[in-house]
Formats: C-alpha cells, sequence, structure tokens
C-alpha cells in the first residue's frame, strides 16, 4: 500500500484530533479542550524531544502507536517540516489501515491526538527538530501501545 502525505488542515485532520497553530499575535490562545484524559488517576506529564534523524523518501512504516485512554499533544519548538500519519482504531481492533492518512505539517503547527488515535513515531522531514510533548500516563500499560502493521510507504513532496 502507498499513500501521499498532504499538508495538515485543521479539516483534513479535524477525525484524529486538533491542529495546533503556533500563535503570530501577541497574546495567548488556549487549546485545554483538545486535551483528553480517560483516567482519573493519570498524572500530566510534559516532556522535550530531539529529533535528529530524518528518513529516507520515500517513508516505509511498519510500526503505529496509540495512547487508548490520553491524547498526546507534540509542539514544535525549532523544526522544519515535520510528518503526521494517523489511522483510527478498527472496529477488529487494531489500527484500520485501510483508512490511514499522512499529513506534512509546517513548524508553526503542532497536533493533539486524540485518546485511542493510532500514530506513527516522530518524524522530521528537513532537519533535525525539537518537540514538546504533553500526554497523561498513570504508569500502566495503557499509557501506550505499539503494533507491528503490514508495511506501507509514504510519498512525501
Amino acid at each position: 500500500m502507498e499513500i501521499t502525505a498532504h499538508p495538515l488542515t485543521r479539516e483534513a485532520f479535524a477525525a484524529f484530533g486538533d491542529v495546533i497553530d503556533v500563535p503570530t499575535e501577541p497574546g495567548r490562545t488556549y487549546y485545554e479542550d483538545a486535551l483528553g484524559n480517560l483516567r482519573p488517576d493519570a498524572r500530566p506529564s510534559l516532556s522535550v524531544s530531539f529529533r535528529a534523524e530524518t528518513p529516507d523518501r520515500p517513508l516505509r512504516a511498519d510500526l503505529l502507536e496509540r495512547h487508548e485512554f490520553s491524547s498526546q499533544t507534540f509542539m514544535p519548538l525549532d523544526v522544519g517540516r515535520w510528518l503526521v500519519v494517523v489511522a483510527p482504531h478498527a472496529a477488529s481492533g487494531g489500527p484500520d489501515l485501510s483508512r490511514v492518512q499522512a499529513f506534512v505539517a509546517t513548524g508553526r503547527q503542532g497536533v493533539t491526538y486524540r485518546p485511542d488515535t493510532w500514530h506513527h513515531g516522530l518524524t522530521v522531514l528537513d532537519r533535525p527538530g525539537r518537540f514538546a510533548i504533553f500526554m497523561w500516563l498513570d504508569g500502566s500499560t495503557g499509557d501506550e501501545e505499539f503494533v507491528p502493521v503490514a508495511p506501507f510507504t509514504i510519498r512525501i513532496p
């Protein structure tokens, strides 16, 4: 299977979560409505990640992850373009690869994946980058799940 990554837009991504635009005007923009936590004992977790490697193109994907009970937010701190790959949860379990989509985000766009949204690992496209990551954790196996999937190819413009 092969898919093509398209520019990230709020409308195209709406089924999977929220796009968070870096403000261009003075002041704050709040996005707390995008955050989701389905476990009363989970605690907020904020981390910073550095990604140095850019993938070969086209990208071959064979592993997806999800956070069944928590949203997960990625905010670029110092990033060029980066890749967002998502799939809904299938009724039969696991990711629904027939509905997988890929988006190219700019360094001025963050995303919040809704709980139970399958996604590919954080992937920078043009240069190394740093991200702030927010999610909810309780230390259980429900924090994150990784599954191998039938390999598919992502064409990146």
